[in-house]
C-alpha cells in the first residue's frame, strides 16, 4: 500500500518543508477501509504458517535493503531533510545509522536462535531434554514520530521483518516520505507483498483503531506521552507494546571540570536537530565554582552556531517541525525570563520555524523549561553547591531517560551514576549519545520496554519451548515376542 497523488474523493495530506514551508508532496490519506484491508491481510499471512518467511529469506531481504540504502544515501538523506528539517550533515549520519541498525538486526537474527533448558535437576524432569526456538509474536503495528523520519522507522520495522512479523506502519503526518521510501526499498529487496503496509493519515481516531485492533500482537510507539500512555490503556488484551517518549535530560557538571572541554563536548547534545530529540541536553546542573563562566562560554558558542537552510552543509541548527512549536518555545522562554532567569543568548524567533539557540542561566525552578520536555533549542544552566541537592533536582521529574555527568573524579562519577534516576548515564559526553544496537529505554513516564535493534527483535518474538522425552514410552519386555 503506497502513497498516491491527490484524489478528489479522499482527504489529502500535504507535506511541507519545515524551513520555508514550501510544499514537498501531497498524499492521499488512507481511510477505515484501508486500515481494515491492511489488518486483514497481515492477520491472514500470520495465521497461515505455510506463508511464514524462513530465516534465510528474511536475512536476504534485509541484506539487500541495506545494500540498496548504501547506494542511495544521498537520496534518502535529502528526502528526510525536505520533510523533517534536520541539517543535511546530521541527516547523512542518520541514514548511516539506519543502515547499521539493519545490519545489527541481521547479526542478532543469525546468533540469537533460542537456548537449551537444563533438565534432570529434579526426579520429575529426568530423561528429558528441552530447548527454545524463536517464533514471530504476530501482527505488529508501528506508530512513529517525526524527528528521525528514517532511522525511527527502520528501528521499528527492521526488527519486525527479522522476527517474521507482518507489519503495518503509521508514520508521523509531518514526515511520511522516508517511511514510504523505506518500504519501497524492502519490496525491491524481495519482501513479499502484504508483509509491510503503510497507513498515511493525520486522523487520530483511525490511528487508535489501527493500534487497538485485537488482531495486533505488538505495538511499537514513538511520540508524545500524552498519546502513548492513553493508547496503551486501550490495547486489546494480550497485545504487547513498546513506548518511546522523551524527557528533560539532566547533566551534572562538577567543580573540577574544565569548562572549555565540557563546552565543546556538550554543545552538540544541546542543539542537535534544534533540540528535537528525546535525549537532548535540557537541564545543566553546574557547580557554583564554575557555573557562571561555563554558562557564559556555552552561550558564546551557541550564539556562533550557523542557522538556516538544512540543505546547506554548513548549517548546524535548522528549523523546528512547524510554526506552532516556535511559538510554544518562545512562550516557555519568556516565562522563564519573567520569573528571573537570565537570558544569555537567543530567546527570539528568527522566522516562522527557526528559533535562535537559547541559553538561560539560573532559571526559576518551577518554570516549564525545568519541569517539562522542551523539544526545542533551549538549555538551562542551574548552579548547585551540594551534590546531593543537584542529584535531587536532576531526579525530580516524572520522566527519566538519559543523563550525563562531567567530572575528572572517578569516585565522584560513580557516586553520581549510582544515584541518578536514568536508564543510561553517559560520563564526559552529552546525553544524546546513542547507537542503534545499544539498549534504549525510558523509566517512569518516559517509556516502556527496551529499544535497540537486538532488543526489539526479541520483543517481537516469542520463545517456544520444546520438551523431548528421551526414555522409551514402553519397556523392552512390552514389545518382546512371547
Amino acid at each position: 500500500m503506497t502513497h498516491s497523488k491527490k484524489n478528489t474523493e479522499t482527504n489529502t495530506l500535504t507535506v511541507f518543508n519545515p524551513f520555508d514551508l514550501s510544499q514537498v508532496d501531497e498524499l492521499a490519506e488512507h481511510d477505515t477501509g484501508d486500515v481494515e484491508m491492511a489488518l486483514a491481510t497481515a492477520h491472514a499471512l500470520f495465521n497461515n504458517r505455510d506463508t511464514w518467511l524462513p530465516a534465510h529469506q528474511r536475512i536476504a531481504v534485509l541484506e539487500r535493503s541495506a545494500s540498496l540504502m548504501e547506494k542511495r544515501i544521498e537520496q534518502l538523506a535529502q528526502t528526510a531533510v525536505r520533510e523533517g528539517g534536520k541539517p543535511i550533515t546530521d541527516t547523512r549520519v542518520e541514514v548511516a545509522e539506519a543502515i547499521e541498525t539493519i545490519k545489527s538486526v541481521i547479526a542478532t537474527l543469525r546468533s540469537d536462535c533460542g537456548s537449551a533448558i537444563p533438565m534432570g535437576l529434579t526426579p520429575g524432569t529426568g530423561k528429558r531434554m528441552a530447548f527454545t526456538r524463536r517464533e514471530p509474536v504476530g501482527v505488529s503495528v508501528a506508530v512513529s514520530a517525526f524527528n528521525n523520519p528514517l532511522h525511527l522507522i527502520v528501528h521499528q520495522v527492521a526488527p519486525a521483518i527479522a522476527a517474521g512479523c507482518p507489519i503495518i506502519i503509521k508514520p508521523a503526518p509531518d514526515t511520511p516520505l522516508s517511511c514510504l521510501t523505506f518500504v519501497e526499498i524492502l519490496r525491491e529487496a524481495g519482501l513479499p507483498e502484504g508483509w509491510a503496509h503503510v497507513i498515511v493519515t493525520s486522523n487520530k481516531e483511525l490511528t487508535e483503531k489501527l493500534a487497538t485492533d485485537p488482531r495486533v500482537a505488538f505495538l511499537t510507539f514513538a511520540g508524545s506521552p500524552n498519546v502513548g500512555w492513553p493508547l496503551r490503556s486501550m490495547l486489546a488484551p494480550g497485545t504487547r507494546c513498546s513506548l518511546e517518549h522523551g524527557g528533560a535530560a539532566p547533566v551534572i557538571i562538577t567543580g573540577d571540570s574544565d569548562i572549555y572541554e565540557v563546552r565543546e563536548a556538550i554543545l552538540k547534545g544541546c542543539f542537535y536537530h534544534a533540540g528535537q530529540d528525546p535525549v537532548s541536553v535540557q537541564r545543566i546542573f553546574t557547580h557554583t565554582k564554575i557555573a557562571t563562566r561555563f554558562a557564559t562560554q556555552l552561550a558564546m558558542k551557541a550564539a556562533g552556531l550557523k542557522l538556516g537552510d538544512p540543505m546547506d552543509p554548513e548549517t548546524e541548527v535548522g528549523p523546528l517541525i512547524r510554526p506552532a512549536e516556535v511559538n510554544r518555545i518562545h512562550e516557555w522562554v519568556s516565562e522563564a525570563v519573567r520569573g528571573g532567569g537570565q537570558l544569555l543568548t537567543g530567546g527570539n524567533k528568527l522566522s516562522e520555524t527557526v528559533y535562535a539557540p537559547t541559553v538561560i542561566f539560573n532559571p526559576p525552578k518551577e518554570c516549564r523549561l525545568m519541569r517539562e520536555e522542551a523539544f526545542g533549542p533551549v538549555v538551562c544552566v542551574d548552579p548547585w553547591f551540594d551534590i546531593k541537592d543537584a542529584i535531587k533536582r536532576a531526579n525530580a521529574l516524572p520522566t527519566a531517560l538519559h543523563a550525563a555527568v562531567f567530572t575528572r573524579d572517578v569516585e565522584q562519577a560513580m557516586l553520581i551514576i549510582d544515584r541518578l534516576d536514568a536508564s543510561a548515564v553517559i560520563v564526559n559526553d552529552h546525553t544524546a549519545f546513542h547507537a542503534g544496537w545499544i539498549p534504549f529505554s525510558g523509566l517512569r513516564q518516559s517509556g516502556l520496554g527496551t529499544k535497540g535493534a537486538p532488543y526489539m527483535l526479541r520483543n517481537m518474538s516469542v520463545e517456544k519451548m520444546v520438551v523431548l522425552r528421551t526414555d522409551p514410552l514402553v519397556t523392552p519386555s512390552d514389545i518382546e515376542p512371547e
